[in-house]
């Protein structure tokens, strides 16, 4: 195939998925309004007005579309797979978002869909990259894994969609780091797959986060879908570093792989431990969460959005800057800089109300 076909199927991939997605959300917004399908404001919301949540159908509709199309330029034998597991996801937020359904369903529905992924698409972690002397991973342990960490990234980008513009803003981050990465060593075919995810987000985002007669949330149908297709990403990325001996392999790629997906990932582990340090189920919904924390210090939702989104962006530059040190000295440095991001804004919070406290 010529470069030019490669780029008009990446262009076009990207283009016809932000049209469509863009084009359907106003109907998605008209249909959710005459059924009365809203996110109701609950002592939980960082929002005060009833505004349709099902922003997830035109993200779907669009990445689906966009990836059947022009995927044909190139052979992606997994696509199936991926496009099943997005419909189990994609069913399982739709319902959850108009007639709520308990975590434990919602957790089974997410393996269901890691499975179809794991087992039908091959889609898996093989290999450790050496972390704690690791490297290749049996057939039942790299299921089990790669099960965890599909479960684990689903579950922080359904968790950080808390305010305008962030869950859609990290993963177009993340998606955009992906692409680009995928583009430069030739995986062409990964590259339509995030030129289709991205193209939908970006749509998404100007209603989400600039829409005033027209807003709408991603609801759980978007964030489980991202989580999803973010996680696959994922995979793909490390194991194609397995054995970096090509020009841009990436020596630490589990280590940069967190590093990419940072915020959704220790904002869930902060909350998580919080949770079950204060004797509480670790699935039990609050407002400790990093974007909680920047509303409560007075940001309004597109400048914390705006905000996180610049650290994670930091995240990636640091942990693709200091690749080469390898998988170890770098999860250090991720995890401290995680923790310490993770924990700043709470740490502030509470320095504004000791001062409020001094003052009154």
């Amino acid at each position: 195939m010529y470069p030019f076909t490669h780029h008009f199927y990446i262009i076009a991939s990207f283009l016809f998925s932000l049209i469509v997605c863009y084009k359907i959300i106003p109907s998605v917004i008209h249909l959710a309004k005459e059924k009365k399908l809203y996110d109701e404001p609950n002592h939980r919301s960082s929002h005060t007005t009833i505004v349709p949540s099902l922003g997830g159908i035109a993200i779907f509709t669009g990445f689906a579309l966009s990836i059947l199309i022009f995927s044909n330029g190139f052979l992606i034998h997994e696509l199936k797979y991926i496009i099943a597991a997005t419909l189990i996801v994609f069913g399982l937020g739709v319902k959850d978002d108009i007639m709520v359904i308990s975590p434990r369903k919602k957790l089974l529905g997410q393996i269901f869909a890691a499975l179809v992924v794991i087992i039908l698409g091959d889609i898996r972690f093989t290999n450790f990259h050496g972390i704690l002397g690791i490297h290749e991973l049996n057939y039942f342990v790299s299921i089990l894994f790669t099960i965890f960490v599909i479960i684990v990234v689903t579950n922080g980008f359904n968790l950080i969609d808390g305010i305008d513009g962030l869950a859609s803003g990290i993963s177009g981050i993340c998606t955009l780091t992906f692409g680009v990465w995928f583009y430069i060593t030739g995986h062409y075919e990964y590259v339509v797959l995030a030129g289709s995810l991205l193209g939908a987000l970006i749509a998404f985002f100007r209603f989400n986060v600039f829409g005033k007669q027209n807003k709408i949330f991603m609801g759980d149908t978007g964030s489980l879908i991202l989580g999803l297709l973010i996680s696959i990403l994922m995979i793909h990325f490390n194991e194609l570093n397995i054995y970096p001996e090509f020009k841009y392999a990436v020596k630490a790629a589990p280590a940069v792989s967190i590093g990419i997906l940072a915020v959704p990932l220790f904002d869930t582990l902060r909350v998580m431990f919080i949770r079950i340090k204060n004797k509480r189920s670790p699935f039990e919904p609050d407002k400790n969460h990093v974007h909680h924390r920047m509303i409560s210090l007075g940001y309004k939702h597109v400048h914390a959005s705006i905000r996180i989104m610049g650290v994670n962006i930091l995240f990636i530059a640091i942990v693709f800057a200091l690749s080469d040190i390898g998988n170890p000295s770098l999860l250090v440095i991720v995890a401290l800089l995680g923790a310490f991001f993770s924990w700043l804004p709470s740490y502030l919070l509470h320095r504004k109300k000791a001062r409020e406290l001094q003052t009154a």
